[in-house]
């Protein structure tokens, strides 16, 4: 079969597998819009193909977007960006107990900050072989065709991501605690809580806040506990949030404009760390627009 018919259904099969390779793209490369950019350079590669020949093709593309991945993550090595403690994350965000959309869902599964903290700092062979094998279960064997590494050695990179990643993931009973420690958090700034604010946080705590001037960065449990509770005399309204899959707050005015996003990194009961952005620009990248009713 040759010819527009089999043009119509390799579009539609590579649709299908979309959502999944946005997200393998995504660990590899922690932005969705290198993800995305990613996934359709593989597309454009599998079109100069013969669709015909192709007898796995979720296996195909999966091959394709790891070595873009790849490309891409060698090029970032040779021209290294700031890190993070001067760049902010990308983040992805999702409504506690709303319906987000598969591919959101698939991005927000086990992508934690923590995790994105980790990936970045491996290298791009490590990187591919601990995402392949270990999120999406891609055998050894076709991992190193894509690297250009024998079986074993790829079994190693990945045995070496995993030792550096280990701790990161965080099992459905924590998440469940850490989204309780943030509803605290949010319930003690609300009612102007100041000694149940300073419960929740640690006593060497940092708020990192990405405002239109620049980043604010504020430290230990009084300094934060006092700008919580000036925040929570404002007319707004905020909600719980997933924030990369971890706990975390977006706010939004009285007239239904976003106004801010928070991650709360939670260790052993109590907040370590916020990140917060209440930049114009870096909220339109979040997706979020208005309010829901």
């Amino acid at each position: 079969m040759t010819g527009p018919g089999l043009d119509q259904a390799l579009a539609g099969a590579f649709e299908q597998q979309r959502g999944r390779l946005v997200a393998v793209a995504y660990r590899m490369l922690g932005s969705r819009a290198d993800a995305e950019d990613a996934v359709q350079e593989a597309w454009l590669r599998l079109a100069r193909q013969d669709a015909g020949a192709i007898d796995n093709l979720a296996g195909r593309l999966t091959t394709m977007v790891g070595r873009v991945c790849i490309d891409v993550l060698r090029s970032r090595k040779a021209r290294p960006e700031a890190s993070y403690e001067d760049r902010l994350p990308e983040f992805i965000v999702t409504e506690d107990g709303g319906g987000a959309p598969e591919e959101d869902s698939l991005l927000s599964e086990s992508v934690g900050l923590a995790l994105l903290v980790v990936l970045d700092t491996l290298r791009p062979t490590e990187r591919l072989a601990f995402v392949l094998h270990d999120m999406f279960a891609v055998p050894f064997e076709e991992i190193g065709q894509i690297i250009g590494r024998t079986t074993d050695a790829t079994k190693m990179l990945a045995s070496r991501a995993r030792r550096k990643v280990q701790g990161t993931h965080r099992p459905t009973d924590e998440r469940q605690q850490q989204r309780a420690v943030v509803d605290a958090f949010l319930a003690a700034a609300r009612s102007g809580d100041f000694e149940g604010l300073l419960r929740v946080l640690d006593p060497d705590v940092t708020w990192r806040s990405y405002t239109a001037r620049g980043m604010v960065v504020r430290l230990g449990a009084a300094e934060v506990a006092g700008r919580a509770q000036r925040g929570a005399r404002a007319a707004v309204t905020a909600r719980p949030a997933l924030v990369n899959g971890e706990s975390g707050i977006v706010v939004w005015g009285a007239n239904g404009k976003l106004l801010g996003v928070m991650a709360c990194t939670v260790v052993d009961g109590r907040i370590v760390e916020v990140l917060s952005v209440s930049d114009p620009e870096r909220l339109a990248s979040t997706g979020l627009t208005a309010r829901p009713d």
